[in-house]
């Protein structure tokens, strides 16, 4: 019989309501059953889904419905990473207030989301811009207060001076703000932060833990975290050099080895020393003056020219003493790193080896490979900072560097400086403790009081929330906050006297380190239940970009051990499993040539292929157009699609199936036209061949051949089955699909037969079985569609509600193996037959072997040794 197409436009819609209405992801905290907690890293509520999103949740929605089908009670959640400065910015160009531009977005998106038809408990969605939510995270704050968790300290800043907002390293482009172009300004602010160093051996550590991780993301944290072992070491200051009171500059370095290839001492713009320096002279002052105007991360360190300026100070060099050194103040040395201090060796390092030849230093190399020759070994443009064996060292000389560290630890904390050692054994972290107050007004107020009599007062948690005020005005640069006439005027809840707020809002960070353990229980009155947070934590399988490897998923651990610490949670690691997927990309496209010429969206351009290669022109005017790389899609660039688009064109499971199928998850996915068209005529072709059968299955039970004709169907079905489960368990979505085309190619004859209405009872059975074999395992691609051909072959109930079916162990074991065949111990061939084969036909079948008669050469073998399913040696 024939049959209507598939509609996306009418199932899709009729679907995802019926399983609104019966509740089917709701999940319930008192289920008995296994939980299994998936989630995909929450969006920024911007206005518009776009491809990676798709992606994205598409990935966590083949997981949780699989789990669903597989007997877990499967928490599945949505929320919004809310607050930050996209919101204010929106709010001074179109003259809106922040929280009216996120909640339109909001709304804008969980359309969008809806429309994808994800398995998502909506009835757990919040915001971190709700007063609900930022409520909680006060009292978080607080109690981390109490544990000593947080506390406030004079800090150096990125200061945006048109902006007038601090900001992070990553927004400081040459030296300028990201947004207003302006000049940086490193500037002292009294800033809150997080202790975040407390942990920084036990977030390093229990790495070794988190086996479900990507290790690339593993080693990400791990050289974030950046464990050193090395030594700090006193270098006395030449009296009459340095001004009074200053006879020291402590360095820490991991290379003391080194140290008789030392020619300078450095040291930060900050460090006291050099304040003290550029006090007596201007040009130092103006040096560190320039230094202040540039950006504090190591990415822009590592780039920008190396500049540094002699102070006139000396030291003498801890293992010899008539040997003395300059100091310089240099631009790649920060005090927030180390001692604010290091020794240059530039044979060891190319910085300083950059820096010593600018300015004229000595370079003396101390370390050579280890099958060098003392006597040619030179160092040009290029330093040497491998291991091997110490020269020009005098009593280190011949010693590997290991030795070589050893020797210089025992000798310089046996020597006295005053009344210290001179050096000592230290282990460091790069890792520093969290900042997280920023000057703005769209994000979760620090509830403390400023005191003139009393200091610093947290709020009272009967008082909390302290919420934002509505009637703010973003006319002017700078924190609303602060302007507020009445908002930050309160009286001090110690002693009652006129107070202040803090006007400080915290890092957006912040709202997204605890989000996953708010889904557990979003309506409790505490921040978590900690009987939910303990059940559901830690997330069993985390989704999100690469681009979050450090930040957010170091600072969620940060973030579940202060609050194991406070007694929220019983666990320390928040993320069991995690899983870091590729960006969807797209070709480029430009009207003219070079650099110049102007992008232009995929929409707008028609593709042909004209003798062999590939052209595209102007849909409305026919314009040849200029067909560029595969990047990333960005509005910049114009190569970008709109979901809404795609799903209104050929409906959601056909987006997400195009998405999932095309390459592994964790690369990225090319997006073409080719592709979504092939991922819907497969859609369209699986609704065909079940529909047309559908009538003559109707009434058939499910039942697997065993033997007969029907016996292949049975079999290809049930190890397709065994061969998809396992790729859903290890996230091969698109092995999956690969297995599941070729499940359609082998099903589609059987089911044009059975339409056909030539097929006995038995032959109907087993095509039964493959068929809701083959609707079961597509359903956590194609939801909607697998929902359609469930209710055409009959079946009462949903789909999204049945149990994931189970294979038959006899039909899926090969019938056939493969023997390997020696000759006198050798291999010569491989025999590929029946397993229940006798030992006698599996010695006539491997004398008939081509490569076996042709190694016999005539001669007969003396024995022929069957080992059974395991190998066969012949004797000659």
């Amino acid at each position: 019989m024939a049959s209507e197409r598939y509609n996306p436009r009418e199932a899709e819609p009729r679907w995802q309501e019926k399983w609104s209405e019966a509740k089917v992801f709701e999940a319930d905290n008192a289920d008995p059953r296994e939980k299994y907690y998936v989630l995909e890293m929450f969006p920024y509520p911007s206005g518009r889904i776009h491809m990676g999103h798709v992606r994205n949740y598409a990935m966590g929605d083949v997981v949780a419905r699989y789990k669903r089908a597989r007997g877990y009670n499967v928490l599945h959640p949505m929320g919004w990473d809310a607050f930050g400065m996209p919101a204010e910015n929106a709010a001074r160009d179109n003259k809106v207030h922040p929280k009216e531009w996120t909640y339109q977005n909001i709304a804008s998106m969980k359309l969008q989301l809806k429309a994808m038809g994800l398995s998502l408990d909506w009835s757990r969605e919040f915001a971190t811009c709700d007063v609900e939510y930022y409520h909680r995270q006060q009292h978080l704050f607080l109690d981390m207060m109490e544990k000593g968790l947080v506390y406030r300290k004079q800090s150096k800043v990125n200061w945006d001076p048109v902006d007038q907002t601090v900001l992070a390293n990553e927004q400081v482009i040459d030296g300028r703000g990201w947004r207003s172009g302006a000049l940086v300004e490193q500037r002292d602010l009294v800033q809150w932060f997080f202790k975040i160093t407390d942990f920084s051996q036990d977030l390093l550590d229990s790495l070794e833990t988190l086996d479900q991780w990507p290790e690339k993301v593993r080693l990400m944290q791990k050289n974030w975290i950046g464990r050193s072992e090395g030594m700090t070491i006193r270098w006395e200051v030449v009296p009459g050099t340095a001004p009074i009171g200053q006879n020291e500059i402590p360095v820490y370095t991991t290379r003391p080895d080194t140290l008789f290839g030392a020619s300078f001492l450095a040291i930060a713009a900050d460090h006291p020393m050099a304040r003290d320096a550029a006090k007596a002279n201007p040009a130092i002052e103006a040096f560190c003056d320039e230094c202040r105007h540039h950006g504090t991360s190591l990415a822009a360190l590592e780039t920008a020219e190396k500049k540094g300026i002699d102070t006139g100070i000396r030291v003498r060099h801890p293992l010899d003493p008539s040997w003395e050194l300059p100091v310089y103040v240099a631009n790649f040395v920060l005090m927030d790193y180390g001692t604010g201090a290091i020794f240059g060796c530039p044979a060891g390092d190319q910085r300083d080896l950059d820096f010593a030849r600018k300015y004229g230093l000595p370079v003396v190399a101390v370390v050579m490979p280890a099958d060098g020759d003392p006597q040619s070994f030179t160092i040009g443009d290029t330093a040497y900072d491998g291991d091997g064996v110490m020269i020009n060292s005098r009593f280190l000389d011949g010693k590997t560097t290991e030795e070589a560290f050893g020797m210089v630890v025992e000798r310089l904390s046996g020597t006295m400086l005053g009344n210290m050692p001179q050096g000592e054994r230290k282990v460091n972290f790069r890792l520093r403790d969290w900042g997280i107050s920023r000057q703005r007004y769209w994000g979760c107020p620090i509830p403390v009081i400023h005191c003139e009599v009393c200091g610093v007062v947290p709020v009272p948690k009967k008082d909390l929330p302290v919420k934002l005020p509505d009637d703010v005005t973003f006319d002017h640069p700078g924190n609303p906050l602060d302007r507020h006439p009445t908002w930050r005027h309160v009286n001090c809840p110690q002693c009652g006297a006129a107070a202040r707020r803090e006007t400080d809002t915290m890092d957006t960070f912040v709202d997204s380190s605890w989000y996953f353990t708010r889904f557990t229980a979003p309506w409790e009155d505490n921040p978590t239940d900690p009987k939910a947070a303990n059940h559901w934590l830690p997330v069993d399988q985390y989704i999100g970009g690469i681009e979050h490897a450090i930040l957010h998923l170091l600072y969620s651990r940060f973030f579940t051990r202060a609050m194991n610490e406070t007694g929220h949670v019983d666990v320390k690691e928040p993320f069991k499993g995690l899983f870091t997927q590729g960006m969807v990309v797209h070709e480029t496209y430009r009207r003219g040539s070079g650099a110049n010429g102007e992008w232009v969206s995929p929409a707008d351009i028609r593709i042909e292929e004209v003798d062999g290669k590939r052209q595209a022109a102007l849909l409305s005017t026919g314009e040849e157009i200029t067909i560029g790389s595969i990047e990333k899609m960005s509005k910049s660039k114009k190569n970008v699609v709109d979901p809404d688009d795609i799903i209104a064109s050929y409906g959601a499971d056909t987006a997400r199936f195009f998405v999932l199928s095309d390459s592994p998850p964790d690369r990225d996915v090319i997006w073409s036209e080719a592709g979504v068209e092939g991922a819907h005529r497969f859609t369209q072709r699986l609704w065909r061949l079940i529909s047309e059968a559908a009538p003559n299955l109707i009434d058939v039970a499910p039942k697997p051949a065993t033997d007969g004709e029907a016996l292949a169907i049975s079999q290809v079905a049930h190890k397709t089955l065994k061969a998809v489960q396992d790729d859903y368990d290890r996230l091969s979505f698109n092995k999956a699909v690969a297995r599941i085309y070729e499940f359609v190619n082998a099903l589609a004859a059987p089911l044009t037969r059975v339409a056909s209405g030539d097929a006995d009872p038995a032959f109907r059975a087993a095509v039964r079985d493959a068929a809701e074999i083959l609707v079961r395992i597509v359903a956590p691609m194609t939801p909607h569609l697998a929902e359609e051909c469930w209710s055409v072959l009959g079946n009462s109930g949903m789909l999204s509600q049945a149990p994931w079916p189970t294979y038959e162990e006899s039909l899926v074991i090969e019938n056939e193996m493969m023997l390997p065949v020696q000759i006198n111990g050798k291999k010569r061939a491989e025999l590929t037959i029946a397993r229940d084969a006798s030992k006698n036909d599996i010695e006539a079948a491997v004398l008939a072997l081509d490569a076996v008669r042709a190694a016999l050469d005539g001669q007969v073998p003396k024995k022929i040794i069957v080992v059974p399913q395991r190998i066969v040696n012949i004797v000659v």
